[in-house]
């Protein structure tokens, strides 16, 4: 007897039994790409978080696994990253040594509870907070974002040794300051990688473009000493499956670090949403929202009792994952699984990666990431919503990245709210009958803007063609019944004429349906 309930418990079962040979196989090759971009990004981010590097790795297998398992999106890829790091160590340094066993504690016990956090918001049915970010706060954020990332890289590319910048102007400044000390080989090995990561891309679109060119690439470094034997590589970490960690549940600790977890919590998700959301747009994909948010959750919990620290979506990962021709979630399982084998097997083999190549491939994702054909016909169609991306841009090269994605959700509320706050009207005569069409809401922000229409209006008879308006609440409710006495008042009328049955209820509700000033026609 089949369970009913079990694709509600187990969402991977809607996909999963659907895959074929070819696509498992191409989702392993991807999951190896990934993997390899992932390792010393996770090193490097749980260096920023103040944790030993092998926390990086752990960040990115059991949270992964779940996330992908458990989420609704295609090419999310979760794990550590830079402004979760940021947080992190912002949120728990004063509290403990970094590093020591107690800081490791107190970090994975905020992953905790922000985990909880995130899975309480997605039982509550919270995922509507994706519907707030407009496409256009999409474009913007994604071509923000990958303006950051590639800036974060030039350093990388160049061979120099730069600390982290907040935001994309100081990371711009710190690398100009800095131009006149670049490694040339790390430069030329860099941009050697990135130009033939482009010809594969033209000429062999489907193959794995990032694992052919970081392999290549490491050759080279080992095959001729002389020339790069200096460049930078990745660091060599002791490598073992994440261990099974147990938190103190104190009470007055979590009552200290719950502020903290809230906001890193949001901070995970409307990055990871937006990311979905982006990615989504790009695959045609219809995304659940509430699934993903629960899985974000999920992940946290379970992962923090696997030594993994708080992760959210990646973009540049989950590009990866978008640009590399993933076919389902299990891209990122196999990611998880190659991170957890290299982990333990792989750890000499990955410190040859030379990390001027590494970044060369990131410039090439970031490239990818950009939906040109998305901005232009933006352009096109709607200069306000082409300034909410331009302003969301901007404020992902000025600002943190989340904080980008506040203003450019605020944006796109702003330009609504002036929107339907004058909705569309018609105003015609018919003997002595003042006629309005009005299309759409009466709500708070539009009934100032129908007063005064109303008041304009001189016949013996007021009507108004109800027949798209489809909502109404108590300001609006309100303005029509002074309207309606101040007519009355004059010897004239307000007449709602063929209004849906939810609209003449809320109007008959405030003063009852016999009191009520306004008349009403079929």
């Amino acid at each position: 007897m089949a369970w009913p309930n079990r694709h509600k418990l187990f969402p991977f079962l809607n996909w999963l039994p659907r895959q074929t040979r070819a696509s498992v196989g191409r989702d392993l090759i991807v999951g190896l790409s990934g993997a390899i971009l992932a390792l010393p990004q996770s090193i490097a981010y749980a260096l920023i978080a103040g944790l030993p590097p092998e926390y990086g790795l752990y960040a990115a297998i059991v949270p992964v696994l779940i996330a992908c398992l458990w989420g609704s999106s295609w090419h999310l890829i979760c794990g550590p990253t830079a402004a979760i790091s940021i947080v992190l160590y912002a949120s728990v340094s004063p509290l403990a040594v970094s590093g020591s066993q107690d800081y490791i504690t107190l970090i994975l016990l905020l992953t905790l509870l922000a985990g909880v956090f995130q899975w309480l918001l997605g039982m509550l049915r919270f995922g509507a907070l994706v519907n707030f970010v407009s496409h256009s706060v999409v474009l913007g954020f994604t071509l923000g974002a990958a303006v950051v990332i590639a800036l974060g890289q030039l350093p990388n590319l160049l061979g120099l040794d730069l600390p982290s910048q907040a935001t994309a102007l100081n990371s711009l400044l710190s690398l100009i300051s800095h131009i006149g000390v670049l490694d040339k080989p790390s430069l030329v090995l860099g941009l050697g990688t990135l130009l033939l990561g482009i010809i594969l891309k033209l000429l062999l679109p489907r193959w794995p473009t990032l694992l052919i060119t970081l392999s290549l690439s490491g050759l080279l470094v080992w095959l001729w000493p002389a020339m790069f034997g200096h460049v930078k590589r990745v660091s060599s970490f002791a490598g073992k499956l994440p261990p099974f960690s147990s938190l103190p549940l104190d009470l007055d600790l979590v009552l200290r670090l719950l502020p903290s977890a809230v906001a890193v919590g949001m901070l995970g998700l409307v990055t990871s949403l937006s990311i979905a959301r982006s990615l989504s747009a790009r695959s045609q994909q219809i995304l659940d929202a509430n699934q993903e948010v629960r899985a974000q959750g999920l992940s946290n919990i379970v992962g923090s009792f696997f030594s993994g620290s708080l992760s959210a979506g990646s973009f540049t990962r989950s590009g990866l994952s978008y640009e590399a021709g993933a076919c389902s979630p299990l891209a990122g399982v196999f990611s998880a699984l190659w991170v957890a084998l290299f982990a333990v097997t792989g750890a000499t083999l990955i410190a040859h990666i030379p990390i001027p190549a590494m970044a060369g491939s990131i410039l090439l994702i970031c490239w990818g990431l950009v939906d040109h054909r998305g901005i232009r016909s933006l352009f096109r169609v709607s200069r306000a919503e082409f300034a909410v991306m331009a302003l969301t841009c901007v404020a992902t090269l000025l600002l943190e990245l989340q904080t980008a994605i506040y203003a450019g959700v605020l944006a796109s509320l702003f330009f609504y709210l002036k929107r339907t706050s004058q909705p569309r009207v018609q105003q015609w005569r018919d003997g002595d009958e003042d006629i309005l069409r009005v299309g759409g809401s009466i709500f708070f922000g539009a009934s100032h803007y129908l007063q005064v229409r109303l008041q304009r209006m001189h016949g013996e008879r007021v009507v108004i063609d109800a027949q798209q308006i489809n909502f109404i609440d108590y300001s609006g409710v309100e303005m029509l019944h002074q309207e309606a006495r101040r007519l009355l008042r004059q010897d004239r009328s307000l007449t709602l004429r063929r209004a849906r049955p939810q609209v003449v209820e809320e109007l008959r509700k405030l003063e009852g349906a016999e009191k009520c000033p306004i008349r009403f026609e079929d």
